[in-house]
């Protein structure tokens, strides 16, 4: 159990609904985890088990039909969609697999679109330099006036985790961030992230089907017919 507790799930259900005439799909069965400030931790099982519902209920994208999810001892069932999307901002950092760039923009107006949302003054004031200091941590330094079409997809991926800190979040989803990369820059990639995990005292929760990511994590779970616990 985590000594400094950051995230909880308590007995978290979810179930989505159907074709007509057939019953619901129930697709998590009384999850419950906890996650402490600066931990990493894989989430595996099989296509289709429920890994990106559940890390879309912890990033609060959806809601569970029953359940609790505590962040930073914050119940997140009371609160409303405005507040649910200010924690999103202030607390939360997505990595998916695909990067989710603005074309149209550049490396550094990608970085800092998160901040024009963002309420606290402190971390608006400092969005700069520390963009600039995360940019040149991943290698992109001379890249920042580049747009996503002109770099690689392991850059893409890096400037996504960029972007995904920017606001010093406290917890870092990522959902098969290696998934469309090469061996080299999945491999440069899982590196990054574990390396940005103890840089910055981030959470880390990663879903992934790639083995050999998950067992870089500090502990790994497994997902399987709706339940949750330590991989074998």
């Amino acid at each position: 159990m985590p000594t400094d507790l950051l995230l909880r799930l308590a007995n978290v259900t979810q179930r989505y609904d159907a074709d007509a005439g057939t019953a619901a799909v129930s697709v998590l069965k009384g999850v419950s985890m906890e996650v402490g400030r600066g931990e990493s931790v894989a989430i595996i099982g099989p296509s289709g088990c429920g890994k990106s519902t559940l890390l879309n209920i912890i990033g609060t994208l959806d809601r569970p039909e029953s359940g609790e999810v505590f962040l930073g001892g914050e119940d997140l069932s009371r609160l409303d969609e405005r507040q649910l999307a200010s924690v999103r901002n202030r607390q939360i950092g997505f990595v998916f697999q695909a990067h989710y760039l603005l074309p149209q923009c550049t490396v550094w107006e990608n970085v800092m679109v998160p901040t024009l949302a963002g309420t606290d003054a402190a971390v608006k004031r400092g969005a700069p330099e520390r963009a600039a200091r995360l940019l040149k941590r991943v290698g992109l330094e001379a890249r920042m006036s580049h747009r996503p079409g002109q770099l690689s997809g392991g850059e893409r991926q890096r400037v996504a985790v960029v972007r995904a800190l920017i606001n010093q979040p406290q917890l870092l989803l990522a959902d098969e961030p290696t998934g469309a990369l090469d061996r080299a820059s999945a491999e440069q990639l899982a590196q990054l992230l574990l390396d940005l995990n103890r840089e910055e005292g981030v959470a880390l929760i990663v879903v992934t089907h790639a083995l050999d990511l998950a067992r870089r994590m500090g502990r790994v779970l497994e997902l399987r017919d709706g339940k949750l616990a330590t991989a074998t």
